[in-house]
Order: structure tokens, then sequence, then C-alpha cells
């Protein structure tokens, strides 16, 4: 089943397991040694003031009145015909759970990164809250009550969890009934916060939005606050995300729920679920909530002692470097699903083209062939390895960055040296996990 994202064992890697993770190991310290050589002062996070922008004809494009409703309305229009498959058979052959494992989940990633934070522009939820708002003679942007100071992340790191927990653990988590029932009671969590703080509540408590905002903070396109298009450096981009309550959750869900999944498939923990001495829906809860835990607990371990080598506040420094933990966490989503993004995705295209199951071929996909695409067990396996080790070298990069900034010269090197043994340790678990199935 295609819900079981792995894509080979170890026996596919073009070099052994261990040479690969000598390699991998062997990266980190190198950058680590030329960052603390050659990186003397911070450079990222700069404004986009002195920012490239794109040209004029792009310009009066994206800043037109009738862009931002042109994509509110596609939006809306993708939702309406994705939503046609509820009404369809709940069989296999039914496009809807491919729709939102992977054209949604996986296929937003694609676009945040190459875009920037695409999903709200997109967001269905949001134009139907501007639209009752529009109709109702309301500002969108207020509500009855402000949100709360301390907020921040919190609600979306709890969706995203749910989301997770929905992929990843609940029973039946393919079938209509189960993905209808958990989008329905998100959507409406999500319309009533809005009508209560206003439209600001989709910016901090949509799951969707702050994970299409936190990987947009990586693309190399972003706006400057006139509205000009621009080109940026992807590292200024994700540089620039500041602390907030909440963040350090929402990026430690992210990156130990992708953990959990590489477990979920190791044959150990297919075994455990198959004694049956508890109910399956219950370990699995278990196993992604203690894969998370240790996620965080290493990053709050490591954070905290640098920062008592730097003489600075562990929770200011836990929320100043969680920025770093993003590439990390996105290295491991684009290794553990491009190729069901690329295989399952054909497929669920090809679904779509008949939503109601009726043989229709409405899109003119319907005879579409799952292709390889040039995917093959080694190629994917070293394009794994790739990934993930690129995602923590930057992570490195912008956690010596941002500890330029929080430490003096002395200490700054001295206090990364936990989190360089953090990325250490991400690597080596993240790469046994990917390739233990």
């Amino acid at each position: 089943m295609w819900l079981a994202h792995g894509v080979g064992g170890r026996q596919d890697l073009p070099i052994p397991l261990g040479l690969a993770l000598a390699g991998a190991l062997a990266a980190l310290a190198v950058s680590f040694v030329a960052l603390g050589a050659l990186w003397r002062a911070p450079r990222l996070g700069t404004d986009l003031r002195g920012a490239r922008a794109l040209p004029a004809p792009v310009q009066r494009l994206v800043t037109a009145r009738a862009w931002p409703w042109t994509w509110r309305l596609v939006g809306l229009a993708a939702t309406a015909y994705f939503g046609l498959g509820f009404a369809g058979p709940d069989t296999a052959e039914n496009p809807t759970a491919g729709v939102v494992y992977v054209l949604f989940w996986v296929g937003l990633l694609a676009l945040s990164l190459l875009f920037g934070p695409v999903w709200r522009g997109l967001n269905p939820l949001r134009t139907l809250h501007l639209l009752g708002c529009l109709a109702l003679r309301r500002d969108p942007r207020r509500g009855v009550r402000d949100l709360p100071a301390g907020l921040g992340y919190w609600p979306a790191a709890g969706g995203l969890f749910a989301f997770v927990w929905l992929e990843l653990v609940a029973p039946h988590r393919v079938s209509l009934p189960v993905i209808g029932g958990w989008l329905g009671a998100y959507a409406a969590v999500m319309l009533a916060g809005a009508a209560v703080h206003g439209s600001r509540w989709f910016d901090r408590a949509d799951a969707f939005e702050v994970y299409s905002a936190v990987a947009g903070r990586l693309a190399v396109l972003a706006r400057r606050r006139d509205g000009l298009l621009v080109w940026r450096h992807p590292f200024d981009g994700i540089a620039g995300l500041r602390p907030a309550p909440g963040l350090v959750a929402f990026v430690v869900v992210l990156l130990g729920s992708t953990m959990y999944d590489s477990l979920s498939n190791a044959p150990l923990w297919v075994r455990l679920l198959q004694t049956g001495w508890a109910p399956g829906p219950l370990l699995g809860t278990a196993g992604l909530a203690l894969v998370i835990g240790v996620v965080l607990a290493a990053y709050l371990g490591a954070t905290g002692l640098a920062a008592r080598l730097g003489g600075r506040s562990p929770g200011d420094c836990a929320g100043e470097l969680a920025h770093a933990v993003v590439p990390v966490a996105v290295g491991y989503l684009v290794a553990h699903y491009l190729t069901l993004f690329v295989l399952e995705g054909q497929r669920t295209l090809a679904l779509l083209s008949d939503p109601l199951g009726t043989g229709a071929d409405w899109l003119g996909t319907g005879s579409w062939q799952v292709r390889a695409l040039g995917t093959s067990p080694a190629g994917t396996a070293l394009l794994q390895v790739t990934v993930i080790v690129i995602g923590h070298v930057v992570g490195t990069l912008l956690a010596h960055d941002r500890a330029l900034r929080l430490f003096d010269r002395r200490s700054a090197v001295v206090g990364q040296l936990p989190l360089l043994a953090l990325m250490l340790a991400y690597t080596c678990a993240g790469l046994l996990l990917l390739f233990a199935a």
C-alpha cells in the first residue's frame, strides 16, 4: 500500500550504509570547522530593500487587484472538485486519499519551496471567512476578541500533530468517513477561530498555512513590504523566521513525525504491531508521541547546553535556533516523500478524472499509466542521503550565523558544539530509520 512511504532497504544504496553514514558525519564536521574559521560575523536575515526585483510586467500582474481573487477562486474550485470524491464509492479507486496525503500534503511542500507561502492565497477556509465578512460588511482582520499574546503557533502545532496522526496512525485512514470527518472537524475549528479572532487566526492556527509559510521561507521569491516581488537568497528568508510561542513545537512535530513514519516501516516495528499485545492505534499513537518527544528532548537539551555555555536563557536560545531545524525537516520530507509523490501522484491524477467512479474521464487523464520517470531504488537512495545531508549542513550554517548574534565571539564556537552533536545525532537517526525498511 502506498501509505508505506519507504522506498526500499539499505541493500539499495549504491554504497554501503556505513560508508554513507561516515560521509554524512564527515560533511557536517568539515562544515562546522569551515564555518568557525571563515564565517566570523552574522550575515543572514537582511531586509529586502536591496533585493533584485522581478521584471515590470510580472510586477503589474501580481499587484493587480484581480490577482489575489484569481487564486482564491482557484482554491475554492479545486476544493469543490476534489470534494466530489466523497460522493464516489469508498474503494481503492477513489482519489480522495491520494489527493489529501499526496497531492496536497507533499505537493504543498513543493509549491511552497518554489514560490513561497502559497497556501495563504489558496486556502479555501480563509476565502470563505473573507466572503462571509464581506457579506456582513465586517473587517475580516478583526474578530470578537484579539488573539492572546502568548498563543503563537501552538494551535498550528496541535493541528499538525492531529494531521500526522490521521496520516500515520488513525484506523481506516484512507476511508472516506475518516478523512471526511477529520477535514470537517478541522474546517469547523478553523472557521470558528476566525470568527472569534479574525483572519489573523489563520496565520498562526492553520497548520497548513504555517507549514507553507515556514517551508516558503526557503523560496527564492519573496514580497517586500511595499508589495514588490523580488529575488532573495533562501538563507536570508529562513534566517528571518523569528521566535514565537509554539514555533519550536511546530518544527519538532514536523521533523519527528517524518522520523516516526520511517520507523513505522521498519521490520521491528511491524513485528511489534503484529504481536497484537496492544491495539495498533494505541501503539501507533504512543510511538508517534514518543519519537516526537525524543526529538524535542534532544533539541531542548542541545540548545539548553548551548545557552549555558554562552550565558543566555535556555528558553530564548531554543526559540532563536528553531529556524535551523526547518531545513533539516524539509530534507527529511523531500527524501521520504519524493518517490511517493512522483509515483502515487500520477495514479491520483489519473483517478481524479473519474471522482464519482462512473467511468468518466473529465480531465483526460484517466488512461495515464504510472511511469518511473527516472526513479530507481539506487538513485532514490542516493538522492535521499544527499538531501538529508544538505538539510543538516544548511541547518548547521543557520545555527552558526544565529549563534554569532546570540553569543560573543569566544562563546559562539564553543556554544555550537552541542548543536553540532545534535545535528550529528539527527543525521545518524534519520539515515538509519530511512533505510531500515
